[in-house]
């Protein structure tokens, strides 16, 4: 299959070159040239089928013809060494706990399939692949433990200083190996159109083998598709129409939603649910996509003012508003909602939500409004313990920080101060 540019549908490459490429060179996003339909059979089978086999007939059915079955059987079991269990919180609302990987974080899926894939690349050639990646917390600390020690790769993590939870950064300044943190004195839509520079910079192109593990990559995005499949099996038999509920920042989640829907997954509908950078909601009741620079939340992940994937959203309905709109409803909440709706959670239903989980089940508890006959799905997309100090005060109690997380604590963090420049970023990779 060959992958197109959304700013340029006539610009088509392999998969290999979409993947090591991450970005098209006219600035767009790589899409595959058709999202085939899996069979009505597959998806009645779901419930029968293990993780790992749900994912490798989704991954197959659209990167089949592109890797032997045997290497990317081998990629997708790799990637899927954890479950996606959906938890009951009340009638007809699931959490689809997404953590259980070793950064307890949803990026754990795409980071893990994406470093597979270019590890196998890797060894197709001589040159060294750097991958350059923007975080707003957890895709750094994913990609970095995804990659760590994968010959033939070095990653270079850009964060903005002061904005991601001690315990994020931990996770990704600790590593050292062939892991680089750059410390840049801005905002996350600094440290995103930073990377994108460094991609149309034709010096650094000629110079160094680049690539991006964000979720403008389009391997880090196919793999997220997984876990609809997988939360949909563990509804079968499914007796009333199913709603997601994304909690959305650069909006590669629910992107990834919308390709699960249009592989035959019969999703009724998606709620893009955001902080106070409601861009997409703005724009689902406006028409009008406006970016403007992030504000900083509680829910420091989706902190995005300018989110990259709305790109791939428009594409994926030919930029009909009216067709997507029927699809995906947006809404958008405040930091005092989010902790009122964590402590009333934590207190009444007994189950601790992260900041990003409660916008989600917020979503789903404002578009049901008493409406028993749907059934709701919201991603919660990270331990809350990731967030240890957010919660805490929301709830008022003390949270248990799991082993996995009090290993990367007890580490010294390395990291290097960058100014907001992307001279001083060039200077840095050529260097």
């Amino acid at each position: 299959m060959y992958y197109y540019s959304t700013s340029n549908r006539n610009l088509r490459v392999s998969l290999r070159e979409a993947v090591v490429q991450g970005l098209a060179p006219d600035n767009g996003l790589f899409m595959p040239e058709h999202i085939p339909a899996l069979p009505k059979s597959f998806v009645d089978s779901l419930s029968k089928l293990s993780f790992q086999e749900i994912g490798f007939e989704v991954a197959n059915n659209i990167i089949g013809d592109d890797i032997p079955s045997t290497e990317l059987k081998r990629i997708v079991d790799h990637t899927i060494q954890f479950d996606a269990p959906l938890v009951a919180i009340e009638e007809n609302i699931f959490s689809l706990e997404l953590f259980h990987g070793p950064t307890l974080a949803f990026k754990d899926f795409g980071a893990r399939f994406l470093s597979g894939l270019l590890g196998y690349f890797a060894q197709q050639q001589s040159r060294e692949i750097t991958i350059l990646v923007a975080t707003s917390g957890d895709t750094g600390s994913a990609v970095a433990n995804g990659f760590f020690n994968v010959p033939g790769t070095k990653v270079i993590v850009l964060y903005p200083s002061g904005k991601v939870s001690e315990i994020q950064e931990k996770q990704f300044t600790t590593l050292g190996g062939n892991i680089t943190a750059l410390e840049i004195d801005g905002t996350f839509d600094d440290c995103q159109r930073l990377v994108k520079e460094a991609f149309m910079d034709e010096g650094l192109k000629k110079k160094l083998f680049l690539t991006s593990a964000n979720s403008i990559n389009i391997a880090r995005l196919l793999p997220q598709s997984f876990y609809y499949f997988r939360a949909y099996a563990q509804l079968i038999p499914v007796t009333k129409p199913v709603v997601f509920s994304v909690p959305s920042g650069n909006f590669g989640n629910l992107t990834a939603g919308l390709f699960a829907k249009r592989m035959g997954l019969p999703i009724h509908k998606f709620i893009a649910a955001t902080n106070s950078n409601d861009i997409v909601p703005q724009y689902l009741e406006t028409k009008v996509f406006s970016p403007k620079p992030s504000i900083a939340t509680i829910s420091n992940a989706m902190d995005v003012g300018n989110p990259s994937n709305f790109a791939r959203m428009l594409d994926i309905y030919d930029g009909n508003h009216q067709i997507l709109s029927q699809d995906i409803t947006g809404c958008r909440f405040s930091d005092q909602q989010t902790k009122e709706v964590m402590f009333d959670v934590f207190k009444n239903k007994h189950y601790l939500l992260d900041p990003h989980g409660a916008i989600g089940y917020l979503g789903l508890r404002e578009y049901f409004k008493g409406n028993t006959n749907q059934t709701g799905i919201f991603l919660e997309t990270a331990h809350p313990a990731k967030f240890k100090d957010v919660v805490q005060d929301a709830i008022g109690d003390v949270i248990a920080i799991p082993e996995k997380l009090q290993g990367f604590l007890t580490k010294k963090k390395t990291s290097i101060a960058m100014k907001n420049s992307f001279r001083a970023l060039k200077e840095f990779l050529l260097g």
